[in-house]
């Protein structure tokens, strides 16, 4: 039977509190204090200044309280008096692993777990910005991969994105604040560059995406194969294989101007836009009703990549796939 969570108010801060006492597995999963420094990009793709992050998501006496505190770095030009706050991010948060609520006063709306993802779509009042967020906690535990799309409206004005490691003991211990610190000034040399794929070198990604239905339960897994070859310095073929829940090959040309990626079939068409390391992409299936809304992440020097596929089929979510997938040149 499933367990029924009973909710209340704690008459301060607009929090609610979770009467159970046991956090959700999300939320067991996100423990400890994240650090990182996500780039801020504008919406041509231009990488535009820092964002310095810790924060923090505390379940205490039935109520969960997400804490963050920011500091704009290094340029962000005319977003610099939209984006820098003078105080540390704080909000309720209804602790649950089908809708993660946000209660403000910070951030109003809700987050989806999906295992070891969150997608979430909330408002920011401080920012006066609307936020689809996508948080990925890689295998190790440590690593998440981070992003966020803000708009007003249904105009983007900015993207944040990054990749954070964990900590307990930052303010405490000089060698964890050391890892960490030398974490952020990779991601100062990292957060700058941009997606782009060998132009040169042909080779494969292999790995596995866990698999997610519509409501939020685990299916399986499948097993994804993309061989890759470059047709010239800024064009490439692409097969991809995907076999285990659900079975589809499909082949598409991929054509690379600056930022934006364009996908060319014969089986697949659509574009896609980078932001750094993160290409946002739209892709939809010739003759049939099918799509996939992703983001696929470089994570290292290695052309390796945390994807996450979103397969919608007449419009409506079908799937939810994520995982690491790993590069090896042929």
């Amino acid at each position: 039977m499933r367990e029924i969570k009973f909710l209340k108010y704690s008459g301060c801060g607009g929090e609610k509190e979770n009467l159970t006492n046991q956090p959700s597995s999300w939320q067991q999963k996100i423990e400890g204090e994240w650090h990182g420094l996500p780039s801020i990009f504008d919406v041509h793709g231009n990488h535009s200044g820092y964002n310095k992050v810790y924060r923090s998501s505390v379940f205490k006496d039935g109520q969960t309280t997400y804490m963050m505190n920011t500091k704009i770095q290094e340029g962000s030009n005319e977003l610099l008096p939209r984006l820098e706050v003078s105080d540390i991010f704080s909000f309720g948060v209804v602790d649950s692993d089908q809708d993660r609520i946000y209660l403000g006063p910070d951030f109003i709306g809700a987050g989806h777990p999906y295992g070891t993802l969150v997608d979430a779509h909330y408002y920011s009042p401080g920012w006066t910005g609307d936020l689809r967020t996508m948080v990925h906690i890689l295998p190790d535990g440590e690593t998440q991969v981070y992003s966020s799309l803000i708009y007003d409206g249904p105009t983007l004005f900015t993207v944040f994105n990054g990749i954070y490691k964990v900590a307990f003991d930052y303010h405490t211990n000089p060698e964890t604040k050391a890892r960490i610190d030398a974490h952020c000034e990779g991601e100062r040399v990292n957060g700058r560059l941009p997606h782009i794929l060998p132009s040169k070198k042909s080779g494969a990604w292999d790995g596995e995406m866990i698999v997610y239905g519509a409501d939020q339960k685990q299916i399986g897994v499948n097993k994804v194969h993309i061989d890759y070859k470059p047709i010239d310095l800024l064009r490439a073929e692409m097969t991809v294989e995907i076999s285990g829940v659900f079975n589809k090959k499909y082949t598409f040309k991929r054509y690379r101007n600056h930022a934006k990626h364009y996908f060319e079939g014969p089986d697949v068409f659509g574009n896609s836009m980078g932001y750094g390391r993160a290409l946002y992409t739209s892709q939809h299936f010739y003759g049939e009703s099918l799509k996939i809304k992703g983001r696929e992440f470089i994570i290292d020097d290695n052309f390796n990549m945390s994807v996450v596929w979103q397969f919608y089929k007449s419009d409506r979510m079908q799937y939810t796939t994520f995982g690491v997938l790993n590069w090896k040149e042929a």
